[in-house]
């Protein structure tokens, strides 16, 4: 396994940790990482701020991001076959992108900043050196995100959450 980044060159990922750790939401993030751990999956990602109102993933997108919530709140809406919009709210200690992720197939929804949040990001080419350089921690988030699809798809006004 990689040793922690000196602090200089990795984010702090502590405000992220403690989101997960601290979430009740039903389809919140549950990964089991040591403090190293966590540090090394930081210098995997890339945090970013956003403002409200902006859209961070765009329906029909053919991107893999996963977006990491450490604050604020997410909305998730997509038009049906009739034209009407659906809505969910995801909040800090989940993540949005798990979809696409999964399938390769193109966004199902669009999401953006319903208030200030702070997101990070894991890219798909980033994943996959992290699956090579340090399994055990994919592994762990792969098994939590599989466990938020499927609390998703279980409950029906979260599926549109499902991106």
């Amino acid at each position: 396994m990689n040793a922690p980044l000196p602090a200089t060159l990795r984010f702090d990922i502590q405000g992220l940790a403690n989101a997960i750790a601290h979430s009740h939401a039903s389809d919140a993030l549950r990964c089991q990482f040591t403090p190293q751990q966590w540090d090394i999956l930081a210098s995997y990602m890339q945090p970013f701020a956003m403002q409200p109102g902006q859209v961070l993933v765009e329906q029909g997108s053919n991107d893999q991001t996963l977006y990491f919530i450490e604050s604020g709140t997410l909305s998730v809406h997509y038009e049906d076959d009739k034209g009407r919009v659906r809505l969910a709210l995801v909040a800090a200690g989940t993540v949005v992108g798990e979809g696409a992720f999964f399938s390769r197939m193109p966004r199902n929804a669009t999401v953006q900043a319903s208030n200030a949040s702070k997101v990070w990001c894991l890219t798909a080419l980033r994943f996959k050196e992290l699956s090579n350089r340090n399994s055990p921690i994919a592994l762990e988030l792969t098994l939590a995100m599989g466990a938020v699809l499927a609390k998703r798809l279980y409950n029906r006004p979260k599926r549109v959450a499902v991106t």
